[in-house]
């Protein structure tokens, strides 16, 4: 693999090497002379003014959207524990006096 990568660097070398050519010089025989134009004459008159353009024509309305699809009815939720009845339930009532 290596050599063929230096192989194809060195043909590329000598093959652009050999397209450098000398421009050739052509020295012309004779002069010719080429009558220059004289000097500008005066302005002219100003133009008159264009017209005005027509408005252009109104786009038409975009269409409608579709209506979305209706959403599914939600899972039913897990029903709870019955309660206890009575046994060692203890209800405290916090004290609305101030401590003194």
């Amino acid at each position: 693999m290596k050599y063929s990568m230096v192989l194809s660097a060195a043909l590329i070398a000598v093959a652009l090497s050999a397209c450098d050519k000398q421009p050739t010089v052509v020295t012309p025989a004779t002069v010719i002379n080429v009558p220059v134009p004289g000097p500008a004459g005066p302005t002219g008159a100003t133009g008159s003014t264009g017209s005005t353009g027509s408005t252009g024509s109104t786009g038409s309305s975009g269409a409608t959207g579709e209506t979305g699809a209706a959403g599914t009815t939600g899972d039913t939720g897990a029903t709870g524990e019955k309660g206890n009845t009575g046994g060692d339930t203890v209800i405290v009532v916090p004290s609305t006096t101030p401590a003194r």
